[in-house]
Protein backbone atom coordinates (compact mmCIF):
# COMPACT_ATOMS: atom_id res chain seq x y z
CA UNK A 1 0.00 0.00 0.00
CA UNK A 2 1.39 4.00 -0.46
CA UNK A 3 0.16 6.79 0.59
CA UNK A 4 0.17 9.81 -1.53
CA UNK A 5 -1.24 13.21 -1.01
CA UNK A 6 -3.99 11.32 1.80
CA UNK A 7 -5.01 8.76 -1.13
CA UNK A 8 -3.95 5.07 -0.66
CA UNK A 9 -3.12 3.19 -4.02
CA UNK A 10 -2.35 -0.47 -4.21
CA UNK A 11 0.94 -1.13 -5.40
CA UNK A 12 0.72 -1.93 -9.52
CA UNK A 13 -2.13 0.35 -10.05
CA UNK A 14 -2.12 3.26 -11.97
CA UNK A 15 -1.02 6.32 -10.56
CA UNK A 16 -3.30 8.50 -12.94
CA UNK A 17 -7.54 8.20 -11.53
CA UNK A 18 -9.85 8.13 -14.74
CA UNK A 19 -10.73 11.79 -13.55
CA UNK A 20 -7.50 13.41 -13.97
CA UNK A 21 -7.04 12.09 -17.38
CA UNK A 22 -10.48 13.22 -18.65
CA UNK A 23 -9.12 16.79 -16.77
CA UNK A 24 -6.09 16.42 -19.01
CA UNK A 25 -7.95 15.63 -22.52
CA UNK A 26 -9.69 18.46 -21.45
CA UNK A 27 -6.52 21.08 -21.09
CA UNK A 28 -5.77 19.45 -24.05
CA UNK A 29 -8.18 20.36 -26.18
CA UNK A 30 -8.65 23.94 -24.76
CA UNK A 31 -4.86 24.41 -25.72
CA UNK A 32 -5.23 23.50 -29.10
CA UNK A 33 -8.37 25.68 -29.57
CA UNK A 34 -6.18 28.31 -28.16
CA UNK A 35 -3.56 28.16 -30.79
CA UNK A 36 -5.69 28.03 -33.53
CA UNK A 37 -7.79 30.98 -32.43
CA UNK A 38 -3.82 32.53 -32.10
CA UNK A 39 -3.03 31.42 -35.39
CA UNK A 40 -6.38 32.78 -36.92
CA UNK A 41 -5.18 36.11 -35.55
CA UNK A 42 -1.92 35.58 -36.81
CA UNK A 43 -3.37 35.38 -40.18
CA UNK A 44 -5.59 38.50 -39.95
CA UNK A 45 -3.19 40.29 -38.94
CA UNK A 46 -0.51 39.60 -41.51
CA UNK A 47 -3.01 40.18 -44.54
CA UNK A 48 -1.59 41.79 -46.92
CA UNK A 49 -3.65 44.24 -49.90
CA UNK A 50 -3.24 44.43 -53.20
CA UNK A 51 -3.99 47.31 -55.43
CA UNK A 52 -7.05 46.60 -56.15
CA UNK A 53 -8.14 45.67 -52.70
CA UNK A 54 -6.96 49.16 -51.67
CA UNK A 55 -9.38 51.12 -54.61
CA UNK A 56 -12.10 48.56 -53.55
CA UNK A 57 -11.67 49.25 -50.01
CA UNK A 58 -11.52 53.24 -50.34
CA UNK A 59 -14.43 53.18 -52.53
CA UNK A 60 -16.59 52.21 -50.14
CA UNK A 61 -15.21 53.79 -47.13
CA UNK A 62 -13.86 57.44 -48.26
CA UNK A 63 -16.40 59.96 -47.19
CA UNK A 64 -16.21 62.48 -50.06
CA UNK A 65 -17.38 59.59 -52.41
CA UNK A 66 -19.80 59.03 -49.91
CA UNK A 67 -21.14 62.35 -50.02
CA UNK A 68 -21.01 62.53 -53.79
CA UNK A 69 -23.31 59.67 -53.96
CA UNK A 70 -25.76 61.41 -51.36
CA UNK A 71 -25.64 64.20 -53.85
CA UNK A 72 -26.58 61.72 -56.41
CA UNK A 73 -29.39 60.49 -54.55
CA UNK A 74 -30.52 64.13 -53.96
CA UNK A 75 -30.62 64.60 -57.26
CA UNK A 76 -32.51 61.82 -57.88
CA UNK A 77 -35.46 62.35 -55.52
CA UNK A 78 -35.57 66.20 -57.59
CA UNK A 79 -36.07 63.81 -60.95
CA UNK A 80 -38.61 61.76 -59.31
CA UNK A 81 -40.69 65.15 -58.15
CA UNK A 82 -40.40 66.67 -61.22
CA UNK A 83 -42.23 63.69 -62.73
CA UNK A 84 -44.71 63.96 -59.79
CA UNK A 85 -45.34 67.54 -60.25
CA UNK A 86 -47.66 66.32 -63.37
CA UNK A 87 -49.95 65.01 -61.32
CA UNK A 88 -53.17 67.06 -60.40
CA UNK A 89 -52.75 68.32 -56.40
CA UNK A 90 -55.28 67.53 -54.07
CA UNK A 91 -56.21 69.91 -50.88
CA UNK A 92 -58.90 69.75 -47.76
CA UNK A 93 -59.29 72.21 -45.41
CA UNK A 94 -61.25 72.36 -42.17
CA UNK A 95 -61.68 75.31 -40.18
CA UNK A 96 -63.50 76.34 -36.95
CA UNK A 97 -64.89 79.96 -36.33
CA UNK A 98 -66.00 81.33 -33.31
CA UNK A 99 -67.80 85.07 -33.54
CA UNK A 100 -69.07 87.44 -31.37
CA UNK A 101 -70.97 91.12 -31.95
CA UNK A 102 -72.73 92.19 -34.71
CA UNK A 103 -72.70 89.76 -37.61
CA UNK A 104 -75.54 88.60 -40.63
CA UNK A 105 -77.96 85.68 -39.29
CA UNK A 106 -76.91 82.78 -41.92
CA UNK A 107 -81.08 82.64 -41.63
CA UNK A 108 -82.14 85.97 -42.16
CA UNK A 109 -79.43 87.80 -43.58
CA UNK A 110 -80.30 90.77 -41.39
CA UNK A 111 -77.26 92.03 -38.90
CA UNK A 112 -78.03 91.33 -35.00
CA UNK A 113 -75.55 91.00 -32.08
CA UNK A 114 -74.91 87.30 -31.69
CA UNK A 115 -72.25 84.64 -30.92
CA UNK A 116 -71.63 82.34 -33.61
CA UNK A 117 -70.02 78.79 -34.29
CA UNK A 118 -69.12 77.92 -37.57
CA UNK A 119 -67.18 75.11 -39.52
CA UNK A 120 -66.30 74.67 -42.69
CA UNK A 121 -64.78 72.06 -45.03
CA UNK A 122 -63.39 72.28 -48.22
CA UNK A 123 -61.81 70.09 -50.51
CA UNK A 124 -60.19 71.14 -53.74
CA UNK A 125 -57.72 69.81 -57.16
CA UNK A 126 -56.11 72.07 -59.59
CA UNK A 127 -54.28 70.73 -63.06
CA UNK A 128 -52.00 71.81 -65.37
CA UNK A 129 -53.05 70.91 -69.18
CA UNK A 130 -50.60 73.45 -70.95
CA UNK A 131 -47.74 75.70 -69.46
CA UNK A 132 -45.46 75.52 -73.03
CA UNK A 133 -44.60 71.89 -72.07
CA UNK A 134 -42.69 73.88 -69.15
CA UNK A 135 -43.03 70.52 -66.99
CA UNK A 136 -41.85 68.07 -69.35
CA UNK A 137 -38.82 69.82 -69.91
CA UNK A 138 -38.45 70.06 -66.56
CA UNK A 139 -38.55 66.88 -65.86
CA UNK A 140 -35.88 65.99 -68.45
CA UNK A 141 -33.68 69.11 -67.62
CA UNK A 142 -33.84 67.54 -63.44
CA UNK A 143 -32.76 63.85 -65.42
CA UNK A 144 -29.93 65.48 -67.00
CA UNK A 145 -28.80 67.06 -63.82
CA UNK A 146 -28.91 63.75 -62.10
CA UNK A 147 -26.84 61.75 -64.78
CA UNK A 148 -24.33 65.06 -64.92
CA UNK A 149 -24.38 64.60 -60.50
CA UNK A 150 -23.48 60.74 -61.34
CA UNK A 151 -20.49 60.99 -63.97
CA UNK A 152 -18.88 63.91 -60.82
CA UNK A 153 -19.34 60.81 -58.62
CA UNK A 154 -17.71 58.55 -61.59
CA UNK A 155 -14.79 61.15 -61.86
CA UNK A 156 -14.00 61.37 -58.04
CA UNK A 157 -14.07 57.60 -58.15
CA UNK A 158 -11.43 57.80 -61.03
CA UNK A 159 -9.18 60.39 -59.11
CA UNK A 160 -9.50 58.03 -56.07
CA UNK A 161 -8.20 54.83 -57.85
CA UNK A 162 -5.51 56.86 -59.76
CA UNK A 163 -3.76 58.55 -56.35
CA UNK A 164 -4.13 54.81 -54.68
CA UNK A 165 -2.06 53.42 -57.55
CA UNK A 166 0.14 56.08 -57.03
CA UNK A 167 0.67 55.41 -53.42
CA UNK A 168 0.82 51.87 -53.84
CA UNK A 169 3.33 52.25 -56.57
CA UNK A 170 5.41 54.72 -54.40
CA UNK A 171 5.50 52.41 -51.67
CA UNK A 172 7.14 49.92 -53.73
CA UNK A 173 9.51 52.14 -55.24
CA UNK A 174 10.89 52.71 -51.88
CA UNK A 175 10.91 49.09 -50.66
CA UNK A 176 13.61 48.66 -53.27
CA UNK A 177 15.47 51.73 -52.09
CA UNK A 178 15.26 50.65 -49.23
CA UNK A 179 16.85 46.36 -50.27
CA UNK A 180 19.11 48.90 -52.34
CA UNK A 181 20.29 50.90 -49.52
CA UNK A 182 20.38 47.66 -46.77
CA UNK A 183 22.51 45.59 -50.26
CA UNK A 184 24.71 48.46 -50.04
CA UNK A 185 25.55 48.34 -46.45
CA UNK A 186 25.91 44.39 -46.53
CA UNK A 187 28.81 44.72 -49.27
CA UNK A 188 30.54 47.59 -47.08
CA UNK A 189 30.18 45.49 -44.01
CA UNK A 190 32.01 42.57 -45.64
CA UNK A 191 34.55 44.59 -47.30
CA UNK A 192 34.96 46.40 -43.42
CA UNK A 193 35.73 42.81 -42.12
CA UNK A 194 38.06 42.05 -44.56
CA UNK A 195 39.63 45.35 -44.82
CA UNK A 196 40.23 44.88 -40.99
CA UNK A 197 42.17 41.45 -41.11
CA UNK A 198 44.15 42.55 -43.92
CA UNK A 199 45.31 45.55 -41.55
CA UNK A 200 45.47 43.45 -38.26
CA UNK A 201 48.16 41.19 -40.46
CA UNK A 202 49.94 44.67 -41.90
CA UNK A 203 48.75 43.90 -45.84
CA UNK A 204 46.71 47.19 -45.90
CA UNK A 205 47.15 50.74 -44.17
CA UNK A 206 44.74 51.81 -41.40
CA UNK A 207 43.68 54.34 -43.62
CA UNK A 208 41.88 52.33 -45.47
CA UNK A 209 39.91 50.98 -42.84
CA UNK A 210 38.78 53.96 -41.75
CA UNK A 211 37.30 55.02 -45.03
CA UNK A 212 35.38 51.83 -45.29
CA UNK A 213 34.09 52.50 -41.67
CA UNK A 214 33.03 56.31 -42.87
CA UNK A 215 31.66 55.05 -46.09
CA UNK A 216 29.42 52.38 -44.20
CA UNK A 217 28.08 54.86 -41.41
CA UNK A 218 27.19 56.84 -44.65
CA UNK A 219 25.48 53.95 -46.10
CA UNK A 220 23.39 53.15 -42.84
CA UNK A 221 22.61 56.96 -42.68
CA UNK A 222 21.18 56.82 -46.22
CA UNK A 223 19.31 53.20 -45.01
CA UNK A 224 18.01 55.49 -42.24
CA UNK A 225 16.57 57.79 -44.97
CA UNK A 226 14.93 55.28 -47.10
CA UNK A 227 13.59 53.52 -44.08
CA UNK A 228 11.85 56.82 -43.16
CA UNK A 229 11.12 57.66 -46.76
CA UNK A 230 8.85 54.16 -47.14
CA UNK A 231 7.53 54.81 -43.53
CA UNK A 232 5.90 58.39 -45.16
CA UNK A 233 4.94 56.48 -48.61
CA UNK A 234 3.08 53.64 -46.48
CA UNK A 235 1.16 56.41 -44.33
CA UNK A 236 0.13 58.64 -47.28
CA UNK A 237 -1.34 55.66 -48.68
CA UNK A 238 -2.92 54.76 -44.97
CA UNK A 239 -4.43 58.51 -45.24
CA UNK A 240 -5.72 57.89 -48.29
CA UNK A 241 -7.43 55.18 -47.24
CA UNK A 242 -8.36 56.83 -44.12
CA UNK A 243 -7.00 54.31 -42.07
CA UNK A 244 -5.03 55.18 -38.54
CA UNK A 245 -1.36 55.88 -38.35
CA UNK A 246 -1.22 52.68 -35.81
CA UNK A 247 -3.37 50.25 -37.73
CA UNK A 248 -2.04 46.85 -38.96
CA UNK A 249 -1.29 47.76 -42.86
CA UNK A 250 0.66 46.09 -45.18
CA UNK A 251 0.62 45.92 -48.98
CA UNK A 252 1.72 42.97 -51.35
CA UNK A 253 5.18 43.16 -53.12
CA UNK A 254 5.22 41.90 -56.53
CA UNK A 255 8.06 41.49 -58.29
CA UNK A 256 7.52 43.41 -61.05
CA UNK A 257 9.22 42.93 -64.30
CA UNK A 258 9.46 44.96 -67.82
CA UNK A 259 10.48 42.45 -70.49
CA UNK A 260 9.27 43.49 -73.88
CA UNK A 261 8.99 46.42 -75.61
CA UNK A 262 5.94 48.24 -75.01
CA UNK A 263 3.07 48.79 -78.15
CA UNK A 264 1.48 51.44 -77.02
CA UNK A 265 -2.15 52.18 -78.55
CA UNK A 266 -1.55 56.28 -80.84
CA UNK A 267 -3.19 58.87 -78.77
CA UNK A 268 -5.36 59.78 -80.91
CA UNK A 269 -7.16 56.33 -80.60
CA UNK A 270 -6.54 56.87 -76.97
CA UNK A 271 -8.60 60.22 -77.09
CA UNK A 272 -11.45 58.66 -79.20
CA UNK A 273 -12.06 56.04 -77.15
CA UNK A 274 -11.61 58.20 -72.99
CA UNK A 275 -14.38 60.52 -75.36
CA UNK A 276 -17.24 58.20 -74.93
CA UNK A 277 -16.18 56.68 -71.22
CA UNK A 278 -14.57 59.07 -69.49
CA UNK A 279 -17.13 60.58 -66.72
CA UNK A 280 -16.08 64.00 -66.57
CA UNK A 281 -16.85 64.27 -70.74
CA UNK A 282 -20.27 62.92 -69.86
CA UNK A 283 -20.98 64.95 -66.81
CA UNK A 284 -20.19 68.14 -69.10
CA UNK A 285 -22.55 66.83 -72.31
CA UNK A 286 -25.72 66.30 -69.76
CA UNK A 287 -24.80 69.60 -68.63
CA UNK A 288 -24.95 71.23 -71.73
CA UNK A 289 -28.30 68.94 -72.60
CA UNK A 290 -29.69 70.81 -69.20
CA UNK A 291 -28.69 73.96 -70.24
CA UNK A 292 -30.65 73.53 -73.52
CA UNK A 293 -33.40 72.66 -71.00
CA UNK A 294 -33.20 75.54 -69.19
CA UNK A 295 -33.68 77.87 -72.23
CA UNK A 296 -36.69 75.98 -73.36
CA UNK A 297 -37.99 76.46 -69.75
CA UNK A 298 -37.69 80.32 -70.28
CA UNK A 299 -38.89 79.93 -73.41
CA UNK A 300 -41.56 78.36 -72.07
CA UNK A 301 -42.89 81.26 -69.75
CA UNK A 302 -44.02 83.25 -73.26
CA UNK A 303 -46.76 80.47 -73.74
CA UNK A 304 -50.55 80.91 -72.04
CA UNK A 305 -51.16 78.27 -69.18
CA UNK A 306 -54.18 76.03 -69.87
CA UNK A 307 -55.33 74.84 -66.06
CA UNK A 308 -58.51 73.14 -64.81
CA UNK A 309 -59.46 73.12 -60.58
CA UNK A 310 -62.48 71.89 -59.00
CA UNK A 311 -63.83 72.19 -55.64
CA UNK A 312 -66.18 70.69 -52.95
CA UNK A 313 -67.11 72.58 -50.08
CA UNK A 314 -70.04 72.36 -47.12
CA UNK A 315 -70.52 74.10 -43.79
CA UNK A 316 -72.01 73.75 -40.42
CA UNK A 317 -73.58 76.65 -38.15
CA UNK A 318 -74.86 76.75 -34.79
CA UNK A 319 -77.15 80.02 -36.18
CA UNK A 320 -78.87 77.67 -39.03
CA UNK A 321 -82.13 76.28 -36.85
CA UNK A 322 -85.06 74.28 -38.32
CA UNK A 323 -88.35 75.54 -39.21
CA UNK A 324 -90.84 74.17 -37.59
CA UNK A 325 -93.86 75.51 -38.85
CA UNK A 326 -95.37 79.20 -40.27
CA UNK A 327 -96.95 81.87 -38.26
CA UNK A 328 -100.55 81.87 -39.52
CA UNK A 329 -101.41 85.38 -39.42
CA UNK A 330 -97.34 86.59 -40.57
CA UNK A 331 -96.68 83.62 -42.63
CA UNK A 332 -93.16 83.98 -41.55
CA UNK A 333 -91.04 80.90 -40.33
CA UNK A 334 -91.24 79.78 -36.69
CA UNK A 335 -87.52 78.48 -35.74
CA UNK A 336 -86.70 75.75 -33.85
CA UNK A 337 -83.53 74.21 -32.51
CA UNK A 338 -80.45 74.12 -34.43
CA UNK A 339 -80.03 72.02 -37.54
CA UNK A 340 -78.16 69.21 -37.04
CA UNK A 341 -75.09 68.62 -38.57
CA UNK A 342 -75.73 66.05 -40.93
CA UNK A 343 -78.37 68.14 -42.40
CA UNK A 344 -76.36 71.29 -42.85
CA UNK A 345 -73.69 69.62 -44.45
CA UNK A 346 -76.00 68.15 -46.91
CA UNK A 347 -78.07 71.23 -47.50
CA UNK A 348 -75.23 73.62 -47.58
CA UNK A 349 -73.09 71.53 -49.91
CA UNK A 350 -71.63 73.38 -53.06
CA UNK A 351 -69.16 72.36 -55.82
CA UNK A 352 -67.34 73.74 -58.34
CA UNK A 353 -65.30 72.97 -61.68
CA UNK A 354 -63.08 75.68 -63.69
CA UNK A 355 -61.35 75.50 -66.52
CA UNK A 356 -58.73 78.64 -67.13
CA UNK A 357 -56.50 80.43 -69.05
CA UNK A 358 -53.72 82.92 -68.41
CA UNK A 359 -52.13 84.67 -70.73
CA UNK A 360 -48.71 86.99 -69.86
CA UNK A 361 -48.66 89.96 -71.53
CA UNK A 362 -46.24 91.79 -69.50
CA UNK A 363 -44.01 91.49 -66.77
CA UNK A 364 -41.19 94.01 -66.65
CA UNK A 365 -39.46 92.03 -69.35
CA UNK A 366 -38.47 89.51 -66.95
CA UNK A 367 -39.12 86.71 -69.61
CA UNK A 368 -37.25 87.81 -72.08
CA UNK A 369 -34.19 88.50 -69.91
CA UNK A 370 -34.39 84.94 -68.28
CA UNK A 371 -34.38 83.59 -71.92
CA UNK A 372 -31.34 85.71 -72.71
CA UNK A 373 -29.92 84.45 -69.38
CA UNK A 374 -30.64 80.94 -70.14
CA UNK A 375 -28.87 81.09 -73.17
CA UNK A 376 -25.76 82.56 -71.92
CA UNK A 377 -25.65 79.27 -69.87
CA UNK A 378 -25.96 77.43 -72.51
CA UNK A 379 -22.89 78.60 -74.10
CA UNK A 380 -21.24 78.71 -71.10
CA UNK A 381 -21.92 75.18 -70.93
CA UNK A 382 -20.72 74.07 -74.15
CA UNK A 383 -17.10 75.96 -73.82
CA UNK A 384 -17.09 73.71 -70.19
CA UNK A 385 -17.48 70.46 -72.53
CA UNK A 386 -14.99 71.53 -75.11
CA UNK A 387 -12.27 72.77 -72.08
CA UNK A 388 -13.08 69.58 -70.41
CA UNK A 389 -12.24 67.45 -73.92
CA UNK A 390 -9.57 69.70 -74.62
CA UNK A 391 -7.41 68.99 -71.13
CA UNK A 392 -8.34 64.89 -71.93
CA UNK A 393 -6.31 65.29 -74.88
CA UNK A 394 -3.31 67.25 -74.01
CA UNK A 395 -3.95 64.69 -70.82
CA UNK A 396 -3.42 61.83 -73.06
CA UNK A 397 -0.70 63.31 -75.42
CA UNK A 398 1.28 64.01 -72.06
CA UNK A 399 0.95 61.00 -70.71
CA UNK A 400 1.67 58.95 -74.10
CA UNK A 401 4.87 61.14 -74.44
CA UNK A 402 5.55 60.77 -70.56
CA UNK A 403 5.14 56.49 -71.27
CA UNK A 404 7.94 56.66 -74.35
CA UNK A 405 10.31 58.66 -72.58
CA UNK A 406 9.63 56.89 -69.24
CA UNK A 407 10.83 53.87 -71.18
CA UNK A 408 13.71 54.92 -73.05
CA UNK A 409 14.86 56.47 -69.80
CA UNK A 410 14.20 52.81 -68.00
CA UNK A 411 16.23 51.14 -71.01
CA UNK A 412 19.09 54.01 -70.57
CA UNK A 413 19.20 53.28 -67.27
CA UNK A 414 19.62 49.39 -67.39
CA UNK A 415 22.63 49.65 -69.74
CA UNK A 416 24.06 51.90 -67.25
CA UNK A 417 23.63 49.56 -64.19
CA UNK A 418 24.90 47.03 -65.88
CA UNK A 419 27.94 49.04 -67.01
CA UNK A 420 28.32 49.73 -63.00
CA UNK A 421 28.06 46.45 -62.01
CA UNK A 422 30.74 45.40 -63.80
CA UNK A 423 32.71 48.14 -63.06
CA UNK A 424 32.09 47.84 -59.60
CA UNK A 425 33.07 44.21 -59.26
CA UNK A 426 36.13 44.65 -61.19
CA UNK A 427 36.99 47.72 -58.82
CA UNK A 428 36.21 45.10 -55.91
CA UNK A 429 38.46 43.10 -57.44
CA UNK A 430 41.39 45.71 -57.39
CA UNK A 431 40.51 46.53 -54.06
CA UNK A 432 40.20 43.45 -52.69
CA UNK A 433 44.28 42.56 -53.90
CA UNK A 434 45.48 46.49 -53.05
CA UNK A 435 45.72 47.41 -56.41
CA UNK A 436 43.10 50.30 -55.87
CA UNK A 437 42.64 52.66 -52.38
CA UNK A 438 39.59 52.65 -50.73
CA UNK A 439 38.70 56.31 -52.33
CA UNK A 440 38.20 55.27 -55.82
CA UNK A 441 36.54 51.79 -54.40
CA UNK A 442 34.13 53.70 -52.35
CA UNK A 443 33.33 56.13 -55.55
CA UNK A 444 32.59 52.79 -57.48
CA UNK A 445 30.16 51.60 -55.22
CA UNK A 446 28.49 55.04 -54.91
CA UNK A 447 27.85 55.27 -58.55
CA UNK A 448 26.85 51.67 -58.72
CA UNK A 449 23.97 52.24 -55.92
CA UNK A 450 22.86 55.58 -57.42
CA UNK A 451 22.43 53.94 -61.21
CA UNK A 452 20.27 50.94 -58.83
CA UNK A 453 18.01 54.07 -57.87
CA UNK A 454 17.87 55.70 -60.95
CA UNK A 455 16.83 52.45 -62.62
CA UNK A 456 14.17 51.85 -59.99
CA UNK A 457 13.03 55.38 -60.32
CA UNK A 458 12.46 55.04 -64.18
CA UNK A 459 10.73 51.59 -63.82
CA UNK A 460 8.11 53.07 -61.70
CA UNK A 461 7.59 56.19 -63.42
CA UNK A 462 7.17 54.08 -66.30
CA UNK A 463 4.74 51.72 -65.01
CA UNK A 464 2.66 54.13 -63.74
CA UNK A 465 2.67 56.24 -66.82
CA UNK A 466 1.22 53.22 -68.70
CA UNK A 467 -0.84 52.44 -66.03
CA UNK A 468 -2.34 56.15 -66.92
CA UNK A 469 -2.61 55.40 -70.50
CA UNK A 470 -4.82 51.65 -69.48
CA UNK A 471 -7.11 54.18 -67.70
CA UNK A 472 -7.86 56.18 -70.03
CA UNK A 473 -8.76 53.16 -72.55
CA UNK A 474 -10.99 51.96 -69.65
CA UNK A 475 -9.43 48.94 -68.08
CA UNK A 476 -9.25 48.54 -64.47
CA UNK A 477 -5.90 49.61 -62.45
CA UNK A 478 -4.05 46.71 -61.89
CA UNK A 479 -0.37 45.02 -61.33
CA UNK A 480 -1.04 41.33 -62.46
CA UNK A 481 0.29 42.13 -66.13
CA UNK A 482 3.68 43.09 -64.69
CA UNK A 483 3.75 40.87 -61.32
CA UNK A 484 4.99 37.78 -61.36
CA UNK A 485 6.36 36.14 -57.83
CA UNK A 486 5.59 37.50 -54.95
CA UNK A 487 7.90 38.54 -52.43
Amino acid sequence: MFYICGTILDKGKPLITKEQNIMKKITSLLLLLLLMVTYSVGLVAQKLWTMEECIEYAYENNLQLKQSMLNVASADEDVLQSKLNVAPTLNASVSQNFGWGRAPDPQTNLYANQQTTQSFFNISSDVTLFNGLQQLNNMRQKQFDYLARKYDSDKLRNDISLNIAAGYLLILFNVELVNNAQRQVDITREQMIRTEKQVNAGAAARGALYDIQAQEASEEANLVTAKNNLMIAYLDLMQMLDLEANADFDIEKPVIRITKTPTLIPPDLIYNKSLAIMPEIKSAEYRVRSAEKTVALAKGQHSPRIFASGSYASLFSDQILEVSGRDPVTGFPIYGDTKSFGKQINDNRNGALVFGLTIPIFNGFQVSTNVRKSKIVKENAQLDLEIEKLALRKKIETAYADAIAAYQTYVARKKSLNSFQEAFNYMKEKFDVGMVNSTDYNVSKLQLSTAESDLASAKYDYIFKTKILDFYMGKSLTLSDLASVSE
